[in-house]
């Protein structure tokens, strides 16, 4: 039986990242906790094997069960009865087996149930349980909620909610409407509050992921009167309340076991999180910005699956005497897949310790005041971690997408048929684009940080980084179109128009993708002989991209973008 960490030595290369060792005892606080909890580390090394076994337990699973019943939930998918949803047996079976095994919860802190991890290999988990079956990390994957409770809720609050995730409970995100999708500002589900101080909450919430969960995070418009995002408060609503009931289960492309529902809430009991009004401007932002990074994950492990899918398919279908690897056309496919791969999976990693070094410092700041030295490396972090979110859920998801598509293609007729995992991974693939901010809304997000040299000031940082004599082709190549981008930059900036800017804001955002994972692959083949050539590839792919769209800005008169204009 495959185990879907262990035959995969990518992930450990990216668990042992130098930067690992001050993100591990920043989160561990000297490792104070060991005196309290038999499985707390003690030290580096003691945690590093914690997490290396817990992901080992993850691939168990993931390599066995849940990739065995990914093919029957797809067929059989979950259903309502009674307004309730009836999950498929082999999710269930997925369930029950995660709570059995401890990996709820895993990035909580122990005193609350938790296994105190760091995000990173908490996004390593979510990478390897996508590999297995798309739609079920989703449900799995929703606990990372439960963050949200932990950074905004109050002390009573995490202490009733937090353990029943990290017991097995399930989580939901109930942000859109059937009028507000992106547009969360649009949200108008009501909530009142009673005279004794209480809340009830009443409307209707659209394409709610597992929206049958057991603790939902609502997002409701609590100020009478208000219709943008100033009037929004966020809200903990508890199933065993009642109130709330499934209208019906969306029928989805892919993803299947996974259930997006309609929700009709009529005076369902909730509870304020926070602060009133602060539910879109501050809550639902941290809960976004994290679940853009889960879909990250889960595009990397579908990556992952297509590109194996489509190796092993090449290297055993034959024709005209010889397995289709042996041509060209076939091999680069299959090159330039794991490049995608392996460059989506680099930023992803590079991002989540970001996430992790500034998260912990900011629960830190809520134990004792943080030093000046402290405060400038968080908000150092923390401006990494905001330009680089929107890039590797916009970009990783498009990588997925092409790697499916490709899957597809090394398949040929066969890959139309049912009777393959790629036809599925297909369809599960094409909503990681779209949820969470399509990939149009991550580059409105990402634009700024080219506009303000955010991404340059990251590729300058990169570019100072000496490497091995062989490689050093690749750095050329990348000075040479951090140039170019430079160039193409200035050119857009220079009409001085928002409009302009903004129609070429995908083709600056993907340039600086394109080079800042290119420096990525560097930096691992530089660590890492077994990346090399996935380097070179990419490095070839990024010299394609950017000069095209350098080009095109080169040659493009503003006067012209009429011409683009929808009618």
């Amino acid at each position: 039986m495959a185990n879907f960490y262990t035959d995969n030595p990518d992930l450990r290369h990216h668990l042992n990242h130098p930067l690992m060792e001050k993100i591990v005892e920043l989160k561990e606080r000297n490792y104070s906790d060991a005196a309290k909890y038999d499985y707390a580390p003690m030290d580096f090394a003691d945690a590093m094997d914690s997490y290396d076994k817990v992901l080992e337990i993850v691939g168990d699973i993931c390599g066995g069960t849940i990739a065995d019943n990914a093919e029957g939930v797809d067929h059989d998918g979950p259903k309502v009865e009674n307004g309730r949803v009836i999950y498929a047996p082999g999710t269930q079976e997925n369930l029950d087996l995660c709570r059995k095994a401890g990996l709820m919860g895993m990035a909580m802190p122990r005193r609350l149930g938790g296994l105190n991890f760091p995000i990173t290999p908490y996004i390593m988990a979510a990478d390897i349980v996508s590999r297995a079956d798309t739609g079920f990390e989703n449900l799995w994957g929703l606990q990372d909620c439960a963050e949200t409770i932990y950074e905004f809720a109050d002390e009573d609050q995490k202490q009733r909610y937090i353990p029943r995730v990290c017991q097995g409970e399930t989580m939901s995100m109930d942000l859109t409407e059937p009028d507000a999708g992106s547009d969360l500002q649009s949200v108008m589900l009501k909530a009142t509050q009673k005279p004794d101080g209480s809340w009830v909450l009443n409307g209707v919430k659209r394409f709610i992921t597992n929206g049958d969960s057991d603790i939902h995070l609502v997002l409701a418009r609590s100020e009478e009167g208000t219709r943008d995002g100033r009037g929004l408060s966020m809200f903990i609503y508890d199933k065993r309340n009642g109130g709330v009931d499934v209208r019906r289960i969306e029928n989805k492309m892919g993803i299947k076991g996974s259930p997006t529902c309609e929700l009709t809430y009529k005076n369902a009991p909730a509870e304020l999180v926070g602060s009133r009004r602060m539910g879109l401007i501050k809550y639902v932002m941290a809960l976004m910005n994290g679940a853009r990074l889960g879909i990250a994950a889960q595009s990397v492990g579908v990556s992952e699956r297509a590109y194996r899918e489509a190796l092993a398919y090449a290297k055993d279908r034959k024709q005209f005497g010889k397995a289709i690897i042996e041509f060209p056309a076939v091999a680069e496919m299959l090159s330039v897949m794991k490049a995608k791969l392996d460059a989506s999976r680099a930023l992803l990693y590079e991002t989540a310790r970001f996430v992790d070094i500034y998260k912990i410092y900011e629960d830190i700041a809520k134990e004792r005041s943080l030093t000046a030295d402290e405060r400038k490396e968080m908000k150092h972090y923390s401006k990494l971690a905001d330009a680089c979110t929107p890039l590797v859920k916009g970009m990783g998801s498009e990588y997925c997408n092409q790697n499916a598509y490709d899957c597809i293609q090394i398949h040929g007729g066969s890959g139309f048929m049912k009777d393959y995992a790629c036809e599925r991974v297909y369809r599960d693939a094409r909503i990681t684009s779209i949820y969470e901010g399509t990939t149009q809304l991550q580059v409105v997000a990402a634009i700024r940080h080219v506009t303000t040299g955010n991404y340059l000031a990251m590729i300058r940082e990169y570019e100072a980084q000496a490497v091995r004599e062989d490689l050093q082709w690749i750095k050329d190549v990348l000075i040479g179109l951090t140039a170019q981008y430079e160039t193409a930059v200035s050119a857009v900036t220079a009409v001085n128009d928002t409009t302009y800017t903004d129609f070429m804001a995908r083709r600056m955002v993907e340039m600086a993708g394109n080079i800042i994972m290119g420096y990525l692959m560097l930096s691992d083949a530089n660590h890492n002989e077994g990346f090399s050539r996935s380097a070179g590839v990419y490095c070839k792919l990024a010299q394609s991209e950017v000069a095209r769209h350098a080009d095109f800005i080169a040659a493009f008169n503003p006067a012209q973008i009429d011409l683009y204009k929808a009618e």
